[in-house]
């Protein structure tokens, strides 16, 4: 990971603005992989004050032991109005170990409108010498004002190559191309893929899901998915198979007609993009399969 986020843009950003001394005082990062986001917000923090890993102020900054590097929410908890009730109250004092202070905010898509307005002001007005870091996986949640007082940090979807030969350097693995191809661009969502089945469990249901297109089957084929636990990664996979099919042909380009398939695409980027907000996935599944079905038959008709 570190590998791949060091080669991104928006690294690239944030060196150059510290080792030019213009720091911004507050950052967004930009990234869809949910697993690996508090990850990228360390390595982050620690290009922000110029530190390796391995020295001492790096091993501080990511253990938490260092006083003037502040990452929120705490494990296991939300970004909530004590959260930010505190991050206001910590960041109106100075500094107590160097020469600035950083608050890390890993999440803030998931805050309340309420919690986000709550940080407006301090966003907008910090004290000398205190920055912010914030880390997004979507920023649809996110305020506009919030948006707005921060200098975007866009870390876009990674190559198949790239996602590949992250893996590789974490281990080989006979499943690591298939993993790397069913990404999406996410590298987590990779090695999600690879744990404990996950990879086999998505696949055969993204496979399911895709190549049925009888009506009758919609309700039961949802409900079957309505629990599954890797959503994010069923969704993923369902792209990658529409996309494949529509680009390379195969058995489903033969079920279903191109409109379709340039449909289903569509329609699952808005699925999810609705998932960020928590939406029913049994109807999300039901209503995505029976729209494509019925588009599909509309195209089926006309080509006819």
């Amino acid at each position: 990971m570190e590998t791949l986020l060091k080669s991104t843009t928006a690294y690239k950003i944030l060196c150059g603005d510290r080792e030019s001394g213009r720091l911004s005082h507050a950052y967004m990062v930009h990234f869809s992989d949910v697993r690996n986001l508090k990850d990228a917000l360390k390595l982050f923090a620690l290009e922000f004050f110029g530190c390796d890993k391995n020295s001492l102020t790096g091993r501080r900054i990511l253990n938490g032991s260092f006083s003037d590097c502040k990452f929120y929410p705490r494990e296991g908890d939300k970004l909530n109005v004590d959260a930010a009730g505190e991050i206001v109250a910590e960041s109106a004092m100075r500094p107590g170990e160097g020469g600035k202070k950083l608050f890390v905010i890993c999440g803030i898509e998931t805050a309340s409108p309420l919690v986000q307005n709550k940080l407006l002001k301090t966003l907008e007005e910090p004290q000398k010498d205190i920055h912010f870091l914030l880390g997004a996986t979507a920023l649809a949640p996110v305020l506009e004002t919030v948006k707005s007082r921060v200098k975007m940090l866009e870390i876009p979807a990674f190559s198949e190559r790239e996602i590949f030969a992250a893996l590789e350097r974490n281990g080989q693995n006979a499943l690591n191309a298939a993993a790397a191809k069913s990404a999406n661009g996410i590298l987590g969502a990779a090695q999600n893929m690879l744990e404990g089945g996950i990879f086999e469990a998505v696949s055969s249901a993204a496979k399911e899901i895709c190549f049925n297109s009888r009506l009758g089957d919609i309700g039961t084929i949802a409900a079957k998915y309505a629990d599954f636990k890797y959503k994010e990664e069923l969704l993923a996979e369902m792209q990658r198979i529409y996309f494949s099919a529509l680009t390379e042909g195969g058995k489903l380009a033969e079920i279903i007609a191109k409109p379709a398939l340039i449909y289903a695409l569509e329609k699952l980027n808005a699925a999810s993009a609705d998932l960020k907000f928590n939406a029913y996935f049994h109807g999300l599944l039901y209503d995505f399969m029976l729209e494509v079905a019925e588009e599909n038959k509309k195209w089926r008709k006309l080509q006819a």
